[in-house]
């Protein structure tokens, strides 16, 4: 099996679940911080909270269509809440899903 028919395999399993984000609602927001911002000065990656249910397919397509550029790979992180305490009560933050994406080398978004 070629590796495109591999993936349309994997995107239509995808879709008979019931679920098919949009291109905005995949990326919830960037993560713009030091360490963000030194990847995308040095490696050409950049760093994104995503929709739990998205993968990396999803990922890709929506940053290419949003913002024009080439995606050479996507890595997705599941990332667990840190307990949290206010005055007496204590709990948790939500579970969250973290996405590193690598560009073309030709290829920059501008608002990092």
């Amino acid at each position: 099996m070629s590796a495109t028919t591999e993936q349309q395999v994997r995107l239509d399993a995808h879709r008979e679940n019931g679920v098919q984000l949009e291109s905005y609602q995949v990326l919830l927001r960037p993560l713009v911080t030091e360490k963000g911002v030194h990847r995308a000065s040095r490696n050409n990656q950049y760093a994104f909270e995503i929709h739990k249910l998205a993968n990396k397919d999803d990922v890709r397509s929506a940053v290419e269509d949003l913002f024009n550029v080439k995606v050479e790979k996507v890595r997705i992180q599941n990332r667990k809440g840190k307990p949290r305490r206010f005055k007496f009560r204590s709990g948790r933050s939500a579970d969250w899903k973290k996405a590193l994406v690598t560009l073309n080398a030709e290829h920059r978004i501008d608002f990092f």
